[in-house]
């Protein structure tokens, strides 16, 4: 059982290890100066593609611990992405002062609650960005790692009326702790709010009474700094928000992967959950793709939580849908992939693939 002085340990030596990436610099990633009172006292910047029309979507990412910005999206390849496909990005990035492991601080609730501290200074860069780059602010989404997960968690809890959808890797549920200790039990799976305590603070956490942001959550089945329970109790927290049963609608396989949908009285995905077989803690990649690099926390796994999670989103075409999902042998066979049983999209859509490239637009 890891203890916290085991997990602290960790994050020192992880702390040396990522010098270099922390002084990694990306030269289109632009900073953000000037966004509003910043309470949170972050950092932030932007990413806008070369070619741009008018309403693009804005996906915002944050980074895990001992991570930057510009780290996180060398590692993840989400600039890359937004370059081929006409989105923009926001990396808020978090300051030693205010945390010397860089995490962004989801265990405070001071940082979590809406129009304070540290979501509230995210929450006044995606207005600055949206402004400011003719952004379209019905499809705004938020990613993270980690305790950027759980950020992600915190905004999409305290700010559900701004994002259309968000994706929560390796993170925790959102108010699930209020201090320190209290945030490595939950890492750990110990103990924690009961479910319906969780399901409680969602709604607290704002007035919101419209349709609620779609939810993508992945968890390696390895992890040994948040435990896979925490990513079922994110589930477990989210699921009466959007009106949906216990049980997932349907199970795919994904190679050695599992990916879980829960939909809504629509039909609709309302949430997923892909867990990673044998993946410790790290965003998931897969490199052949040509979106991410492997590095600490950046871990090629043969999926790619980005690009999965773009397509997720509608921010790349819909024929390159994920091609290689099955039923799970749990699930009837009528529950098959995105294209169904005996689909040959496949070969279609390396067709097409192959006449983008040649165009140039697409790599």
């Amino acid at each position: 059982m890891r203890s916290m002085s085991d997990t602290l340990a960790r994050l020192a030596a992880l702390r040396g290890t990522l010098r270099a990436q922390a002084t990694q610099s990306n030269p289109d990633l632009v900073a953000l100066e000037t966004f509003g009172s910043n309470p949170g006292a972050l950092g932030g910047y932007i990413y806008l593609p070369s070619r741009r029309g008018k309403n693009m979507a804005l996906v915002v990412v944050l980074h895990g611990c001992t991570q930057t910005a510009a780290g996180y999206d060398i590692g993840s390849g989400w600039s890359r992405m937004a370059e081929d496909y006409g989105f923009a990005l926001l990396f808020p990035e978090q300051r030693p002062a205010n945390n010397p492991n860089l995490c962004f601080n989801w265990f405070n609730p001071e940082d979590i609650r809406r129009d304070h501290g540290e979501v509230f200074s995210i929450r006044q860069m995606i207005a600055k960005v949206v402004a400011d780059h003719d952004i379209d602010g019905r499809r705004v989404f938020v990613t993270g790692l980690s305790a950027g997960g759980a950020m992600a968690a915190a905004m999409l809890a305290t700010y559900p009326d701004v994002f259309a959808g968000g994706a929560i890797i390796a993170g925790l549920p959102y108010a699930s702790a209020a201090t320190i200790p209290e945030a490595f039990d939950r890492m750990r799976g110990h103990r924690g709010p009961t479910g319906k305590e969780l399901q409680q603070r969602l709604r607290n956490a704002s007035e919101h009474k419209g349709p609620w942001p779609t939810l993508s959550i992945w968890q390696g089945s390895a992890d040994r700094t948040v435990v896979p329970s925490n990513a079922n109790t994110i589930v477990e927290q989210w699921r009466h928000v959007h009106g949906v049963d216990a049980l997932p609608a349907r199970v795919e396989d994904i190679g050695r992967h599992q990916r879980r949908v829960w939909t809504d009285a629509d039909g609709g995905e309302a949430i997923e959950l892909y867990t990673i077989a044998g993946m410790d803690h790290g965003t998931p990649l897969d490199v052949g793709t040509g979106y991410g690099t492997s590095a600490p926390f950046m871990l090629d796994v043969g999926i790619s939580s980005t690009v999965e999670i773009a397509r997720s989103w509608g921010l790349v075409p819909s024929f390159e849908k994920r091609r290689n999902a099955k039923p799970s042998a749990a699930q009837p066979e009528n529950v098959a992939g995105p294209f169904g049983a005996g689909s040959d999209r496949g070969g279609i859509q390396k067709v097409i693939e192959d006449a983008l490239r040649s165009a140039g637009l697409m790599r």
